[in-house]
């Protein structure tokens, strides 16, 4: 896709981040309760936002993900972000990832994005899997991917090594064909 492809939702606006953005995301970044189950430390300074959205950016012009930011209709403030990242084309498989600004938590906002992000990875992408890795401690997000149609596949002791210490993971995923019965059943 030679252009990032922004998305709409009911409330909301997933557009391409921007250097303008890092304000933003360094509000809520700098947040403990944000970056609790994250595997990056709270920021400190602005110029870690501001490389977390080039990275992201990066990893659209290389072909191996898309990062959007999530605005608020008909605001343009970013009010979280939601993508895919360690996309195997070969594959047919991309794992998801996102966080949200703690303001907006419980008002049902990435469930709706979560949505149109994975409508956009099954029928635009052509994705037959797409996996979510999460904290086993992260209630929230257990709910949110058991919510939108995730199945838990199972438990990974010590799969990942953040914030100086190994850290176990649950592995939940979505296949097409689970995607579309729920369409159906909708």
């Amino acid at each position: 896709m030679a252009v990032f492809p922004q998305l709409e939702t009911e409330r909301f606006i997933l557009r391409k981040l921007t250097s303008a953005d890092a304000g933003d995301l360094f509000h809520y970044f700098s947040n403990d309760e944000v970056t609790r189950y994250y595997d990056l430390e709270s920021f400190v300074e602005l110029r870690q936002a501001e490389e977390l959205i080039f990275a992201w950016n990066s990893r659209y012009l290389e072909k191996k993900g898309f990062r959007w930011a999530i605005t608020v209709k008909p605001d343009n403030k970013v009010i979280g972000t939601c993508g895919y990242h360690n996309w195997f084309r070969e594959h047919f498989k991309s794992e998801i990832g996102y966080e949200l600004n703690p303001a907006y938590w419980g008002q049902g906002v990435m469930s709706e994005v979560l949505q149109e992000v994975m409508r956009f990875g099954f029928e635009d992408l052509g994705l037959n899997r797409i996996e979510a890795f999460i904290d086993p401690d992260n209630i929230r997000s257990r709910y949110l991917l058991e919510k939108t149609g995730f199945h838990e596949e199972g438990y990974l002791k010590q799969c990942f090594y953040e914030k100086g210490q190994f850290a176990d993971a649950v592995l939940f995923a979505l296949l097409k064909q689970q995607y579309e019965a729920n369409q159906e059943e909708q």
